[in-house]
């Protein structure tokens, strides 16, 4: 039993490993086999097809960053803009030691496989939809809590929340681009400096 497990979790890391680093489309069944050392009945065996493998990665994707990044930010003790900012310090110290290692800023796991199938594959879009949804959540959670504790005046949590995903997404891709993960550092500082508009200049949150 330990060694089917064994073998799963080796197919599990490869596909997650060439996949981040390559593309959905640029890795086959056979070179993730032979970069876990397993046949491809061992493959099919635990995963009847690669998109149900690129799900299962898309999960283990979400139970690593939870652990290596959100918990750490998202302390329950930590005053909660100062959990924003620690997510962006934590986005920032994991990009760049990908970058370290790699060479290449390899920019959003879930953004990547988004880019490359949302339009193509619809099961793997909605599991994209919802680990976007769930690290959506957590920014809410603690933009609710800025407002109850008097950090932020009032605003549409849940329309700041996304927006702030939506800006998040799009400085990874830009890092990625520039192949400069400093760009999250310098940029993703006003992550922790929202601006509200009081009713009197029209009520409208925003990033300042």
């Amino acid at each position: 039993m330990e060694r089917s497990k064994d073998t799963r979790q080796r197919i599990l890391q490869s596909a997650q490993d060439l996949i981040y680093s390559r593309s959905y489309a640029d890795v086959g069944v056979a070179a993730i086999c032979e970069h876990a050392q397993v046949k491809k009945g061992s493959f099919y065996h635990f995963f009847p097809s690669k998109r149900d493998l690129t799900l299962a990665v898309l999960d283990e994707f979400l139970v690593d960053i939870k652990e290596r990044m959100l918990a750490q930010a998202f302390q329950p003790d930590v005053p909660p803009m100062q959990r924003i900012s620690r997510m962006v310090e934590a986005l920032y110290g994991f990009q760049k030691n990908i970058a370290d290692t790699t060479g290449q800023v390899l920019g959003c796991p879930f953004g990547n496989l988004s880019v490359e199938l949302s339009t193509q594959d619809e099961p793997i879009r909605r599991k994209v939809e919802d680990v976007f949804n769930q690290l959506e959540g957590y920014l809410k959670q603690t933009l609710d809590e800025a407002v109850r504790d008097g950090e932020l005046d009032p605003l549409d949590t849940e329309a700041t929340a996304r927006a702030m995903l939506a800006y998040l997404e799009g400085l990874i891709m830009m890092a990625k681009t520039r192949n400069d993960a400093e760009l999250i550092r310098q940029l993703g500082a006003v992550m922790g400096q929202i601006r509200v508009e009081h009713p009197s200049d029209g009520g409208i949150s925003a990033l300042q």
